[in-house]
């Protein structure tokens, strides 16, 4: 028999490139008076717009404004960033970790599986087990998810969930109540695995209304939820929209046309500006296998406009009007996930087994129906929120609030605030925003991965 002979590649050769031509990073706060210049500048490859974006979102930083660049085999970005409350980076920690993570360092895999991310794995958080859960939404699913982890003896750490279109997608970094650590015991995984998912089938008898899965991988928890609520095809939409996403200048506006000097598919979009917003975006792009050579993203608060040229990853542009009315219905949905309509509620109380079923059997008892949630624990402290309506989607009422103030605000702290990327709230909703605060003694502080980023840099 002839003997086959291959090619010896050396594992190293795709990274050659980089090693000779490292990406240039610099943090500018000159140039420009009222914001940060991030100008990252490499040799292309895929994925590398999102891989950019993905650390700038992380950082909680706003993006005003963008230019995009990567034909050839040169990446070339220009990001206006501004933090939350709208001023220059001026931190050296935070710059220090910007220029890293864009830098050479950033470029490798011993980088990337230490840096401070959120990503979807057993090790991502520490010493923990990481779940997957996907299914049909209704009110009161997440209490009683939460309900059979706590009897389970399971502690949930941290995790997001997200709903739309009467889906739900979840990520839940647990551990070992008596251990906190990761659980190897496959029986009782195996136990959790079965029970959450007859929680998530409900009265279906069918399977694949639900799943429940253990994450082995290293994605990014924002694009892991996406991705799962994209294979649940959530963009077809036929869901129950509340009164604020009929509103019109809620309702985002993307076009797809073509650029024919260039030989690119230009998708433009011009929706309410919000955080992550481009994240998001890009986010979608390419895990639909599309390219980005060029993009144009400028924000004229509170409305931002973006513009993508974009070709398959094969090469080929949008041409078929069903290819492109998938495309804006896949944008849409991703828009519209993230977007939180009327108030969140920040509980903040000492971490234990069984805390979040608690938190959620109570907003489920007074009728609240959570449409989006991060669960995260900082030292010893748990730090949840939660993005509610009442369970018909209309906006939560004064007397709702002052019940939960009375049930919950004797053992945690709560701060009821209008979520600022919502539509304009009623009365009552900025009423119980002002009563809360001025009863807890709070100032109004984010708890995402920004703040968090803080303390492990410290």
């Amino acid at each position: 028999m002839a003997q086959t002979c291959w090619p010896y590649f050396d594992p190293e050769f795709e990274n050659l490139s980089v090693k000779i031509n490292p990406p240039r990073v610099s943090v500018d706060n000159t140039s420009c008076r009222h914001c940060t210049v991030v100008k990252v500048d490499s040799v292309n490859k895929p994925g590398i717009l999102l891989e950019v974006v993905q650390i700038l979102s992380d950082l909680d930083f706003t993006i005003t404004k963008a230019y995009i660049s990567s034909d050839g085999g040169w990446f070339m970005d220009v990001f206006h960033v501004t933090d939350q409350q709208g001023k220059k980076i001026t931190d050296g920690r935070t710059i220090d970790y910007i220029e890293k993570a864009l830098g050479p360092k950033g470029q490798t895999a011993e980088w990337m599986k230490n840096c401070a991310g959120k990503r979807v794995g057993v090790h991502s958080v520490g010493n923990h087990t990481t779940i997957e859960l996907v299914g049909r939404d209704r009110p009161g699913l997440l209490s009683e998810i939460s309900a059979v982890l706590a009897d389970l003896q399971f502690n949930v750490a941290a995790g997001e969930v997200w709903t739309h279109d009467r889906r739900i997608a979840c990520v839940f970094y647990v551990n070992d109540s008596s251990t906190n650590h990761e659980v190897h015991d496959m029986n009782r995984l195996s136990i959790m695995e079965e029970q959450l998912k007859h929680i998530l089938r409900g009265c279906e008898e069918d399977d694949k209304v639900a799943r429940t899965s253990f994450s082995t991988g290293f994605t990014h928890i924002d694009r892991r939820l996406h991705q799962m609520l994209f294979a649940e095809r959530d963009y077809e939409g036929g869901g129950v929209t509340s009164e604020v996403d009929r509103a019109s200048s809620f309702k985002p506006k993307i076009a797809v046309d073509r650029c024919e000097e260039k030989g690119y598919s230009v998708v433009s979009v011009q929706c309410k500006d919000r955080a992550k917003l481009m994240f998001d975006i890009v986010c979608t792009l390419t895990d639909m296998q599309y390219v980005v050579f060029h993009a144009n993203i400028w924000s004229n608060s509170p409305y931002a406009s973006q513009e993508y040229f974009i070709r398959h990853v094969d090469g080929c542009t949008l041409e078929a009007e069903g290819e492109k009315e998938r495309v804006v219905k896949c944008l849409e949905a991703a828009i519209h996930r993230r977007v939180s309509e009327g108030l969140s509620l920040e509980v903040c109380a000492k971490d234990r087994v069984g805390l979040l079923s608690e938190v959620t059997r109570i907003l489920r008892e007074n009728g609240l129906s959570v449409r989006r949630a991060v669960i995260s624990t900082v030292g010893e402290q748990a730090v949840n929120v939660f993005y509610v309506r009442d369970a018909y989607g209309n906006p939560v009422d004064t007397e709702t609030i002052e019940a939960l103030r009375r049930e919950i605000g004797h053992s945690m702290m709560l701060n009821v605030k209008k979520d600022p990327g919502s539509a304009k709230a009623p009365q009552a909703e900025a009423e119980a925003e002002t009563e809360t605060e001025a009863s807890s003694g709070w100032s109004k502080a984010s708890f995402f991965f920004g703040n968090l980023l803080e303390k492990l840099l410290a």
